[in-house]
This record gives structure tokens, C-alpha cells and sequence, in this order.
């Protein structure tokens, strides 16, 4: 099997919580593979300098200021990715959050704040790029960055809803492939499940700030960014017949 990135250069991809972590080492790489890249992140300023220093990379990469977890923010930003652009190929939902909770006292706001960001968020997204897809006739590619958490719960503290919303990427994902292929369709859907990876999820969302998952994560290997963004390469580049369904990736030693 030749993997190759050939085909999709010049196309459109949008990515997901773009301005930081894996979001950031998969827009660099499809940047570099010559594609017009779209960040969706609130945090555009990160974006901008990332495509300050890829700037003389085959591709080029945009920011556009997108709270994922807010449908009028992405139906803008697809908008003005087709106004813009022109039509987006390959959709990269990597937007995540993991506030430091728990079931037993956890805050219903943050609870809240999960599912629409891990879950309706990404099926919102999703939903936009099907039609565009299907509108202008385009083999696309959707990936959802997944977890290990998306397949079985983690004995990890403070995890509160975070498994939950990720076994229901797992699902949306299996779903997705059912209704593409009754629809004739031959846009492929892939899940990226990595373990631990050395991101700002983490910090981003006070996750460390307790004593005791400090201790334990002291205790764990982790991933690179960039090992995910090697992988959503891989996936992207193989053959056009090929549908990698699931993608788990674990580092060494991990025992989850």
C-alpha cells in the first residue's frame, strides 16, 4: 500500500482547536504537505503566528475565531472557508476540553461544557462538511480525534463526563460510516484514538491542579503531538479504497 499525500494538495482542510497541542503539529504537517489549512480556535493569535513561521511551506494556513462549542460560530466559519477558499475537502474535529471534576460534585456548566464541545460541536462541524461535500461532489475525508477513554474508562481521577463523551465519538463514528454508505457516498471517516499526550488540554482546562492527579501523572508515559499528527497523515494518505475505520495509539508502557 502507497501512502501518499500527493492528492489532497491544494485542497481545503479545516482543523479544530487549531492553536495548540495535537491541533497545532496536524495543521503544520498538512501545511507542509501543500494544503490550504483552516484553523477554528478562539485563540486566532496562536494561529497567526504559527502561519507567520509557515510561511514559506507549499500550503498557507488561515485562522478564523471559532468557539466550537457554538453552532452560530461554526456555521461562520464554514461559511467564510467556502466564500474564501472554495470548498473543504478534509474536516480534522480535534476540538476538546477536560475540566478537572467529578461525577459526585462536578459542575453541571462544565458537564455541559464537555458534550458541547467534545460531542455537538464536532457533530455540528461534521454535518457542515457532509453537505459541502456531497454538494460539490467531493471524496472527502472527516477524522475525529478521539481517546483510549472513547473505548474504556480509565481508573484516571477527576475523568467526570470526559469518557462518556468520547465513547460517543466512537459511536458517531460508526454511525457516520452506516450513513454515508447508504447514501452512496464514498467520503471516509476515520477515529483517531490516542492515550497520553503531552498537550495544553491538560493545563488549558485546570486539569492538574489537583494533588492527586499531579502525582499520577507523574507516573504515566506519554505520547507526542506530533505522534497523532504522524498518524492523521497516515490515515489521509492512504489509498482512496481504504478506509481506516480506527486508529488506536498508545506510548510505550501505558497501562490504561
Amino acid at each position: 500500500m502507497v501512502i501518499s499525500m500527493k492528492r489532497w494538495k491544494g485542497k481545503v482542510a479545516i482543523v479544530t482547536g487549531a492553536s495548540a497541542g495535537i491541533g497545532a503539529a496536524i495543521v503544520e504537517q498538512l501545511v507542509d504537505a501543500g494544503l490550504q489549512v483552516v484553523g477554528f480556535a478562539r485563540r486566532t493569535d496562536k494561529i497567526e503566528a504559527l502561519a507567520k513561521k509557515l510561511c514559506r511551506t507549499k500550503g498557507k494556513l488561515h485562522a478564523v475565531k471559532v468557539d466550537i462549542s457554538k453552532e452560530e460560530d461554526i456555521l461562520a466559519g464554514f461559511k467564510w472557508v467556502s466564500e474564501k477558499l472554495g470548498p473543504v475537502s478534509i474536516l480534522i474535529n480535534n476540538a476538546g476540553v477536560l475540566p478537572n471534576s467529578t461525577l459526585v460534585d462536578g459542575s453541571t456548566e462544565e458537564w455541559k461544557k464537555v458534550f458541547d464541545t467534545n460531542v455537538m460541536g464536532l457533530c455540528v462541524a461534521t454535518r457542515e462538511a457532509v453537505k459541502i461535500m456531497k454538494a460539490n461532489k467531493i471524496d472527502g475525508h472527516i477524522i475525529h480525534i478521539n481517546s483510549v477513554a472513547g473505548h474504556k474508562v480509565p481508573n484516571i481521577p477527576n475523568m467526570n463526563v470526559y469518557p462518556a463523551s468520547k465513547h460517543a465519538v466512537t459511536a458517531l463514528t460508526e454511525t457516520l460510516r452506516q450513513e454515508l454508505n447508504s447514501l452512496g457516498l464514498k467520503i471516509r471517516i476515520t477515529s483517531v484514538s490516542p492515550g497520553g499526550v503531552t498537550t495544553e488540554l491538560l493545563e488549558a482546562n485546570n486539569y492538574v491542579t489537583d494533588p492527586n492527579v499531579k502525582e499520577f501523572l507523574k507516573t504515566v508515559p506519554y505520547l507526542k503531538a506530533e505522534d497523532v499528527a504522524d498518524a492523521v497523515s497516515y490515515v489521509l494518505g492512504t489509498p482512496e479504497h481504504v478506509q481506516v475505520h480506527e486508529l488506536l495509539i498508545k506510548p510505550v508502557g501505558e497501562s490504561v
